[in-house]
């Protein structure tokens, strides 16, 4: 999308295989013009070093806002929750991306929160800091076990790999998926949706990791193939319907646009 000089100008600096994916999701739910820099994985599969002249520690996604005010300066916003929270807070009012914080009558009282924003404040950092740890794991075990092994240990890594994952990956991400599938059970007013029954911020950001499941439970062997969907299918129902929403195939069509744009 093209930037217009009466709105802040956003970019976004996209990563292949990182987590701006969600972020390309967000901003389409959002409506607001942004502009995307492109960057690509060597083939050590790390970040190219140019992203450290954005931030510091050189990851993606990393948004940056130019307030339209004369001499204002540029914010720079990394870290996918936060980055969610910032934007949502100034540019989502128009959108249902953030539920109401209190109460009717409560506001600004202790406890007064409603149970949709409690939800959607908890997950926007529980997708990080609780349910992806465990799927980057299985990521890396995954590393441990692919072609870039040496063929005269790889046995040995896939067997210690396939140790660490059934005692210790699965188990978690079964526990995981079996809190979700609660959340999804007591959903706000019946809702569809984490935090009830508007899509919001919390759904995109936990996208990202949900849809690495199925890659943990293949490394698991074929013994685990389809468990995770038998003891969990409201976890999966509910994946399924978020990659039916119209903002993630918009953004499934412009990360297309900008894997196909990488690789001229």
């Amino acid at each position: 999308m093209a930037t217009t000089t009466d709105h802040p100008k956003i970019t976004l600096y996209w990563l292949n295989e990182s987590r701006a994916q969600r972020m390309v999701w967000l901003l389409e739910e959002l409506g607001v013009p942004y502009d995307v820099k492109i960057f690509h994985r060597g083939k050590d599969m790390l970040a190219p070093a140019e992203l450290e002249k954005v931030h510091p520690l050189g990851k993606s996604p990393v948004v940056t806002v130019q307030p339209t005010e004369p001499g204002a300066k540029e914010i720079v916003l990394a870290e996918s929750p936060f980055i969610a929270q910032y934007l949502c807070e100034h540019f989502g009012k128009d959108t249902t991306l953030v539920p109401n914080k209190y109460k009717d009558g409560q506001e600004g009282k202790l406890g007064g929160e409603t149970e949709e924003w409690m939800r959607w404040q908890h997950l926007l950092y529980y997708s990080e800091g609780s349910l992806m740890p465990p799927l980057l794991v299985a990521l890396i075990l995954s590393l441990m076990s692919g072609p870039k092994v040496p063929f005269f240990i790889r046995p040995i890594t896939a067997t210690v790999a396939g140790r660490v994952n059934n005692f210790f990956v699965v188990p978690n991400i079964e526990k995981h998926c079996a809190f979700i599938q609660q959340l999804l059970e007591t959903s706000p007013n019946g809702g569809k949706y984490v935090c009830g029954d508007k899509l919001t911020a919390a759904d995109i950001l936990i996208s990202f990791p949900l849809l690495m499941v199925p890659r943990a439970e293949v490394l698991a062997g074929e013994a685990a193939k389809g468990k995770l969907k038998e003891k969990f299918p409201k976890v999966f129902d509910y994946v399924a319907r978020l990659k039916e929403e119209e903002g993630y195939k918009r953004a499934e069509k412009k990360i297309a646009e900008l894997e196909a744009e990488g690789k001229q």
